[in-house]
This record gives structure tokens, sequence and C-alpha cells, in this order.
């Protein structure tokens, strides 16, 4: 394994030489006070990034698990779920749902396109549970727009669930201004942490489904964290959470202002240098691109294998391939976390190379 690769992908992001150092601490026991407290310490951090006066639980599983979280403490067998299917990340979903016995009401949209609003109120009858949708869908990077969607959920009975695993931290995501009832992220994408933690918001409208449903699940029994006063009922990564405050510490020194705006500029930089290479991106309107991962056809000269294999080998940077029936059709730039221009006019120059 070569130490200096340069992971350009949509996560795991490199990792800034703080947090690496922040891991190697010695462990403690994650009942021991100092623990405990700087545990609940992040936790209210990552409401700011949240922008959220919400209850926010830190769970030790990947952003999956959160996801199944969201689902599986609202939903009881037989409960429709409106699934706006727009990628491979929101197929997931409809997944979770028929894990637990559960109706999803399926709403497919072209991958690369933007989710139809009038569509979704159409299908939105009394009788859904709730709705879920992914913001930032890194399989086809198209930024979805939460708001309008929230709108139209907000005057139902029905709950939002949004998956902001690939955005959180990246991207100006307003949990309480729009409404959004359960909102998912993952330790590895814009937070710039190893893959192992994922982070989940509980609204008071959310709680009141919960309530009345009690004990459907175990270790993702949102209820039990609740309950420890947001420690979690069971043993923490005591590593990632050392890892996790380092990374906000950073976060909070950049700015989230500032923060947000890098993304937005690294995006615009990335699509720049894409088209500039005769390559076209998979989004339209351009207007729908993620601000964290550039999707965009491979060239008909040359597979996107091998222009991937030849940034890899010659190179040292991996950028990933699409998924779906978009593989091997699709190649993704992730520009999240701790990247800077420089990687992002590094990884643009290896690919022109690589094209030839």
């Amino acid at each position: 394994m070569d130490e200096n690769l340069l992971l350009m992908i949509p996560g795991p992001t490199f990792l800034h030489p703080r947090v690496l150092r922040a891991m190697a601490k010695p462990l403690m026991p994650h009942r021991d006070e100092w623990f405990a407290n700087m545990f609940i310490e992040q936790t209210e951090r990552m409401k700011k990034v949240y922008q959220t006066k919400n209850d926010l639980f830190i769970l030790s599983g990947s952003g999956t698990s959160s996801m199944d979280a969201a689902v599986s403490n609202i939903m009881r067998p037989g409960d429709k779920i409106l699934c706006l299917i727009s990628g491979k990340f929101s197929e997931r979903f409809q997944e979770i749902v028929e894990a637990h016995g559960g109706t999803p009401v399926v709403l497919d949209f072209e991958w690369g396109t933007p989710i139809d609003i009038e569509r979704v109120q159409n299908a939105l009858t009394p009788d859904i549970r709730a709705v879920t949708m992914v913001h930032n869908e890194s399989s086809t990077g198209v930024r979805n727009d939460v708001a309008p969607i929230a709108k139209i959920v907000k005057d139902t009975d029905a709950l939002l669930i949004v998956d902001c695993i690939s955005s959180m931290g990246g991207d100006d995501i307003r949990v309480d201004e729009w409404g959004i009832d359960l909102c998912i992220t993952g330790s590895q994408k814009c937070l710039a942490l190893p893959p192992g933690l994922s982070f989940l918001s509980v609204s008071e409208k959310a709680w009141n489904v919960i309530d009345e449903r009690p004990g459907y699940c175990y270790y993702l029994n949102v209820t039990k964290y609740k309950e420890d006063k947001y420690l979690a009922p069971y043993t923490q990564s005591i590593t990632l959470t050392y890892a996790l405050k380092e990374s906000l510490d950073i976060l909070f020194e950049e700015g989230l202002k500032e923060r947000f705006e890098r993304h937005r500029r690294l995006a615009e930089m990335t699509r720049s240098g894409v088209k500039s290479l005769g390559l076209n991106l998979l989004p339209t309107p351009e207007s729908i691109c993620s601000r964290t991962v550039t999707a965009f056809l491979a060239p008909e000269h040359k597979s996107e294998k091998e222009i991937r294999e030849t940034l890899k080998n010659n190179y040292n940077i991996i950028i990933a391939g699409g998924q779906g029936h978009l593989k091997g059709k699709l190649m993704r730039i992730g520009h999240m976390g701790n990247c800077q221009e420089k990687e992002v006019l590094c990884t643009l120059s290896c690919l022109e190379k690589a094209m030839e």
C-alpha cells in the first residue's frame, strides 16, 4: 500500500495529520467522566453543523446504520414509505423499508435529473408514514433541493427522512429551517474522518411517532440513546471520538460559512476543468450539480476503467467509477473534507494525461 495515495473519491476522504495524531491517543474507559463529557460536547458541536436544536445522536457504524435507525424507529410492518429514487443511495432506503416489512411507494427519477416536486406532491397521500430522499446523491453528482420537498411534507402527518451523508459539513444544510425530521450523515465524507461513525437528528414531530410505537429495534433504538442523555448506551468508538473532536476543531477554525464556500468553489473548479477536457457532466441542468462530488461521462476513445487504473498506477490518485447501470460509463471526482485547490488541480492535470 502506498501511503501517498490521494483519495479523490466521494468518501472516504484523506485525513488531516492532526486527526491521525488524535487517533493515536491512549484509550479511555468509555464511561469515564472525562470521556463522557467530551463525547457529549461533540454531540452539541455536531448540532451546530446540522444547524439544529433537535436531539442528535452519534452511532457507532457507517452512515447506513443511521439510515436503518431512521426508518426502523418510525416504521412498523405494513407502513407505507414514499421513497424518492434518483440514484444508487436513494435505492438503499427502499431496501431498508422492505427489510423491515414496510411498503415502499417508489417514485423513480432519471439518474442525473432533478426530483419533480409536483410528482412528489401528488404521491403524498394521507396514508404515507414518511418520505425518504438523498440530499446529495453521490452516485450521480446531483444536489437535490430539500427545502421545497420539506415544505410539502411539513403540512402533512408524514415525516421527512433525508440522507445528507455526502454533504453535511460541506454544504449549507438547514435542518430546522427546512423542517427535516430525521437527518443522517456519516463520518468519512465532508467531516473528513475514517468510516465508523454516523449521526442522526430527530425532530419533535418524529419523537411523537416514535413514542407511540416503542421497542421495535434494539441496538439502533434511539429512545435508549435519548434516555442515556446522548451518551451512547453501548460502547462508543473511543478512537473515532477523539478524531471527531479534532476534526470539528479544524472545521470551526475554518468557519462553517467559509467551509461551505470552499466546497462550492472547488466544485465549480472541478466542473470547469472536466468540461475543458471535453467531458460531459451527468447532471442536467448544471445548476443541480453537487458541491462535493463531480460526476461526468467517460470519453468514447478510452474506458473509464483504464483511465482510473492509469491515475492510480502512474499518479497515485484514485477517483471513482459509476454505480448501478452507470458502471463503466461514469467517472466521479470527490472534492470534500480537507480537499483544497491544489488537490483538484493535480487531479485534473493527471486526468488529462491519463486520457491520452
